[in-house]
């Protein structure tokens, strides 16, 4: 499911937005490479869906590492989450 852009925004929200997007767009990329995989008859095929979700979880990574150097405050949720988790030892 892609998030939709909205036309109307500052600039920077936009430049948020789009990197929201992009998250968005790599995680579907990830869930659907390995529902292919898990399908996949062929070892091959399976490895090589199982690379590319790989390569795709990367990307997450560099779109997040910009969304919170650019959004302090996504950046300190984020942390805080983290916290809540380790807090009830999950």
């Amino acid at each position: 499911m892609m998030g939709k852009i909205p036309q109307k925004l500052d600039e920077e929200r936009t430049d948020l937005q789009i990197l929201r997007t992009g998250i968005i767009a790599e995680l579907d990329a990830i869930n659907l490479y390995e529902q292919m995989a898990a399908m996949a008859k062929d070892k091959r095929i399976k490895e090589t869906l199982m690379d590319i979700a790989r390569e795709e979880k990367a990307h997450v990574g560099e779109f997040e590492s910009l969304l919170f150097e650019l959004d302090k405050e996504q950046a300190k949720e984020y942390e805080d989450g983290k916290k809540e988790v380790e807090e009830r030892g999950e």
